[in-house]
């Protein structure tokens, strides 16, 4: 019996038609990648700043929003609703309110003169929220720096002009107010995108190499007031 060769079987091989495929193909995928993209959600306590090619577009509310895809807008989502706060001369575990700030800059940044040429030890926090997202984005470069630059030469200003006393005793409120009034003033005039809502002073000390002495002064000083309180 003889034997035959198998059939043979004859593929349409199309060019134009495999080209167009995967021409389909490639659109189909951007059309879902830029879909993917398209929307985009701003959580309740913030809002959202959209860029379109780069520059400023608008803001948005809280909520499921749509934006231009594949880069063409893009988003940056800022706390405008939420009370943030920066430490000085201290830091809170696990509240990290400065990246860069080391243990030898805290020590620099609480040393403090008085107006009657005193050493002091201070440490206070400052409390703000963003309420232009458009000008914190992109009036100042490095706005929350900034805002630590300010508040700490506000502060040092305002205890150039109090004593010693004042300031660890009876004039801490009063440095509170004139601090807070001139970091609203700052924030302001270099349009910062911040409003200031609080400042509290924290621990205030004399250097711990005059600790002792000035304990005593302290001492001496408030047994002399019960003394005359009781004659």
């Amino acid at each position: 019996m003889a034997d035959y060769p198998p059939p043979v079987v004859k593929v349409n091989f199309d060019p134009p038609s495999t080209g167009r495929m995967i021409v389909l193909i490639i659109v189909g995928i951007l059309l879902l990648a830029g879909l993917w993209t398209s929307f985009y959600t701003v959580g309740a306590e913030s809002e959202g700043v959209v860029q379109r090619f780069g520059k400023f577009f608008k803001t948005v509310e809280p909520g499921l929003h749509l934006k231009l895809p594949l880069g063409i807008d893009e988003v940056t989502v800022v706390p405008t609703r939420r009370q943030l706060k920066l430490e000085f001369g201290f830091a809170t575990p696990g509240y990290l309110t400065n990246p860069i700030q080391a243990s030898e800059e805290q020590d620099e940044e609480k040393s403090m003169v008085t107006g009657d040429l005193n050493a002091a030890l201070v440490e206070w926090v400052v409390q703000y929220r963003i309420e232009d997202p458009g000008q914190y984005l992109f009036e100042v470069r490095n706005p929350g720096e900034t805002l630590r630059d300010l508040s700490e030469a506000a502060m040092r200003e305002v205890i150039g002009d109090r004593t010693v006393d004042e300031l660890i005793t009876i004039g801490r409120q009063d440095i509170e107010i004139e601090a807070l009034a001139r970091m609203q003033e700052l924030s302001r005039r270099y349009h910062l995108g911040i409003r200031v809502d609080q400042v509290q002073l924290k621990n205030v000390n004399p250097p711990r190499q005059v600790q002792a002495s000035f304990n005593e002064v302290n001492k001496a000083q408030q047994d002399r007031e019960n003394a005359i309180n009781i004659a």
